[in-house]
Parts: structure tokens; sequence; C-alpha cells
């Protein structure tokens, strides 16, 4: 098993603390938890991409050791804002592998997309207590990834509110007992929008998801629900089921944040509000609780609970996550890769909504499914999808 186990009981030392991706959603949420506990953590490093501004005040409001910003052009900007402060400041790739591969007790890894693979897997192979927030590290790696963890002995909690319900939930000693885990969905903003009146959505409608505060990126995969292809691969990867054990629904309150059926009928699930510092908490606080604030459940204000099942021809993006877990090998990679690309597009306002998927499924039918085994094996099929699903993005702009 490559999940955390949660009999394991840490010692009462501050926690020591990397967060790779501070100044995103999710990492900025870390931050907040860590603000309003700080005798409980020690921040070791913090990295962001580019965002100097912001990664300068974090460190300094939690005392970081170590601050790198990824962009090596921004280095004297990043190290001028930290001027008279004792944070050691550091810049490029390089830079964040090795804020990672210091001796931290917990990682967060929160870089989105596949430029957080080397980063994360350098925690991993210390074997480091990693909050997993990053689905592309096993979509586009899940096998090599998943053998790096068992050989390593790292533990990886996961953050995702979907796949840290089911970790709450799914009894690891009676995991044959599991007779499947359902991921729901909130549907994104256009669930309820015909599909012919999809082709004109733009990029502002297409972030403003109804539920959660998130990324561009990740928001727009929430409106193809292509984040929930994404999190299709990785529960196969987290949890001892197969790929045909593991149902999506779509549950637009976003209250039930996923659950796991048991072979007596018994059906478990996980609730809470929908904020993201939920299971960032518990991932960081692992295996203990910690106080957050999210807005309490209060069950009897929302009266009604609705699900329905994805409606296939609305989400394209569910059948090729799907397609691509049954092929296995390079194809995740391709499919994650592909869709950065066509979603990065998108958000440019250089390829229309409804051509995401098109995008996505023309790349994969151009590259032939291949094993991988390396790290440079993942970087090659991802550099080549990329290549090619811009070339079919540009055509269809």
């Amino acid at each position: 098993m490559v999940l955390g186990d949660p009999a394991q009981i840490l010692d009462e030392q501050p926690k020591s603390v990397c967060i790779l991706g501070s100044t995103g959603s999710v990492g900025s949420n870390t931050i907040d938890l860590i603000a309003r506990e700080p005798d409980r953590f020690i921040v070791d490093a913090l990295t962001g991409h580019s965002n100097v501004e912001l990664l300068a005040e974090q460190a300094i409001a939690v005392s970081a050791r170590l601050a790198v910003v990824a962009d090596p052009d921004r280095y004297l900007d990043l190290k001028n804002a930290l001027s008279g402060h004792a944070i050691e400041v550091a810049a490029g790739p390089d830079a964040l592998v090795d804020a990672a591969s210091r001796p931290s007790d917990w990682v967060m890894a929160s870089i989105v997309g596949a430029a957080g693979l080397e980063s994360a897997l350098a925690a991993v192979r210390r074997g480091a207590i990693v909050g997993l927030a990053n689905k592309e590290c096993l979509v586009s790696a899940g096998e090599f990834f998943c053998r790096e963890v068992i050989a390593s002995n790292a533990k990886l909690i996961p953050v995702d509110s979907e796949h840290s319900a089911i970790y709450q939930v799914f009894d690891f000693d009676q995991a044959e007992s599991v007779s499947r885990i359902v991921l729901t969905a909130s549907g994104g903003p256009f669930r309820e929008r015909s599909v012919a009146s999809l082709s004109k959505v733009t990029p502002e409608q297409a972030v403003a998801h109804p539920n959660w505060s998130m990324g561009a990126k990740i928001s727009v995969d929430s409106a193809t629900m292509m984040n929930k292809g994404l999190e299709l691969i990785e529960a196969y990867h987290l949890f001892p089921v197969r790929g045909d054990q593991i149902d999506i629904l779509v549950h637009p309150q976003s209250v039930i944040h996923s659950m796991v059926e048991y072979v007596d009928g018994s059906m478990l699930a996980q609730l809470g509000s929908p904020d993201m510092r939920t299971p960032i908490a518990y991932a960081l606080a692992w295996p203990d609780r910690m106080v957050a604030p999210s807005e309490p459940l209060k069950l009897e204000d929302i009266a009604t609970l609705t699900f329905e099942a994805p409606d296939p021809v609305r989400f394209p993006a569910l059948r090729l996550a799907r397609e691509a877990l049954d092929a296995g090998g390079s194809t995740p990679t391709v499919l994650n890769a592909a869709n950065e690309i066509a979603v990065l597009q998108f958000l440019n306002k250089k390829l229309a909504f409804l051509d995401i998927p098109v995008v996505v499924e023309k790349t994969i039918d151009a590259i032939p499914r291949q094993n991988l085994n390396s790290l440079d094996g993942v970087f090659s099929i991802d550099r080549e999808a990329r290549q090619i699903a811009l070339e079919h993005a540009t055509q269809r702009a």
C-alpha cells in the first residue's frame, strides 16, 4: 500500500514542512492553516512559480528557512523582497528538487501539472510523508511513481477532497470487502446548460466554479469534468481496487466528498463544507487532527442532497480518461499532457471550449502506447504529447 498507515503515530515534536507550490490555491490554504498554529510546525521551505511578491510575504509570515522561485529570472526580485530577513533564497527547476530533498518531515506536493512531478518524486525518494495534491504524479507516472513510493517507504496522504474522503472511510485491513468507491463531482458550472450552448463558453465563465475556489486550470478541468477523469486514474493508483470498481456520481451540493461501498451493502461517506482547508488540514496533521476554519456543515440548512449520473455527451472527457486508464502505460501521460495544452489554449482564447476533449482524443490517437519505466520516459512522452496537442489545437483555432 502506498498510502500512509492511519495507525502510525508520530512524536509530539513540531513537524517540519516543505510546501511545493505555496503560492497556488492549495499552497496558500496550507500556509493559512500553519499560520494558525505556528508552534506546531516549522516551515523549512516554500516554493512558487513566479509570484515573488506573495512568496516573499508567505516566507516572512511563517519564518521559512528557504524560499525558492521556479522562474530563474525572478531570483533577484525574490532576493530583494527578502532582504533583511534570515531566509535563504534560490531559483530554478533544480532548486525546486533541492527544496523537496531537504530533510523536512512532511511535504505538500501542490505544483500544478507535470511540472510538479520531479520535485514530488524527490520527496518520495527520501521517504517523506507527502501530502499529494498534484494529480499528475499519479496520472502521468502512476505505476512508476507508486513503485518509488513503496521502494522508499514513503507515505502518501491524498489532499484532493475526494481521495481524502475515501481515505478516511476505506478499511485497508479489509480491502477485499470493498465493492466499489464512488467519486463525487459538482458537475461544474455548465451541468445544466445545453451542449450546443457550450460552443460559446468563455474562459471567464469556465473558471467560475459554483462551489469551490480553485486555480484557473483546475476550474476548467472541473467544467469539462476532466478533473474527475484524472481523479479516476489517481484513485486507481491510490486504493487497492480495480478500475471497474470506481464510479463517478454528480452531486451538485459538494457536501458528500466521496463514498466507499462494502459488500454487505454498507456505504460510508465523508461529508463537509466545500472548503479545501478541511482535506489539507487532515493531511497536514496526519495521523492526528487539527482545527480548521471551515464553515461547520449544517445539514438542516442544506435540507436536500441530490445525485445524478454524469452526461457522457456533455462530458466526453470522462470516457477518454477511463479509456486511458484501461489502456495503461503511456496513455494516461498523453491524456494529461494534451489536456494541459488544450486548457491553456482555451484560457488564452485560442481554442473553443468544446474542442478541449477533441484535441486530447486526437493526441491520444496519434501516439502509440508505450511502457514507462523511468522519469525520462515519462518526460519524453509528455513532451511529444504537448507538441502534437499544440499542433491539433492550432489547426482548430
